[in-house]
């Protein structure tokens, strides 16, 4: 992700991977911030859980990002309040579709970019949906990656996945096209979270840090 250091400052530096699996969906995205060419934090955490039964991954302006996951999160709370039922996830995707929509088309010294790949289970299936900073929303039956890292990450991706592969073999891969991007991409690195989402609700299932001394 790029943290503000100017109003130029509109790239997505980051590596981000969303997998539909037989069981649930598997979300993962890299540790690495960054203004232009400086790293800024080592241990950004881009997964993000939005429910109990729905989270997201994060690409774009840190701030920006940042804001319209605490609103979606308080809205969602206050949705489900006056209703007195859960969202759905395509519910919950639509309404931070809209959210998105609205900030790109909000004139400002700083234009808010963000990019979220949003997952989530309920009821009615496992989902995975692409939101993408013009505020649309695209639902996927497989994958999708974001971030300057995603090229990287598509190469394993359209090579490895395979339709009803398990949440476990969607974590392994996971891990291979995220660590493809930490390979090659200087806006992406420092580790790797991973979170799973099934019946039984979203949980953060591998938190790593990478690091280098030349010391050792």
């Amino acid at each position: 992700m790029e943290q503000e250091k100017d109003s130029k400052t509109l790239k997505t530096g980051t590596t981000t991977v969303g997998i539909v699996c037989k069981d649930g969906v598997v979300l993962a995205a890299d540790r690495r911030a960054t203004a232009g060419y400086m790293i800024v934090n080592k241990k950004t955490v881009k997964v993000e859980k939005i429910t109990d039964n729905i989270a997201l991954t994060m690409a774009g302006t840190v701030s920006d990002a940042q804001l319209l996951i605490k609103l979606i999160k308080a809205e969602i709370q206050l949705k489900d309040l006056r209703t007195g039922r859960k969202s759905l996830v395509k519910e919950v995707a639509n309404y931070l579709s809209n959210m998105v929509y609205n900030v790109i088309r909000t004139p400002s010294m700083i234009q808010g970019v963000t990019h979220f790949v949003l997952g989530g289970v309920d009821d009615t299936g496992n989902y995975l949906f692409d939101i993408f900073p013009d505020g649309s929303v695209t639902l996927c039956d497989d994958f999708i990656s974001s971030g300057s890292g995603s090229y990287y990450a598509y190469g394993v991706l359209d090579s490895e996945y395979k339709e009803n592969m398990s949440v476990d073999e969607g974590v392994k891969l996971a891990l291979r096209a995220v660590n493809a991007a930490l390979q090659r991409d200087i806006a992406s690195g420092n580790g790797v979270n991973v979170m799973v989402i099934t019946a039984d609700g979203a949980k953060e299932v591998i938190s790593k840090s990478l690091t280098v001394d030349i010391r050792e």
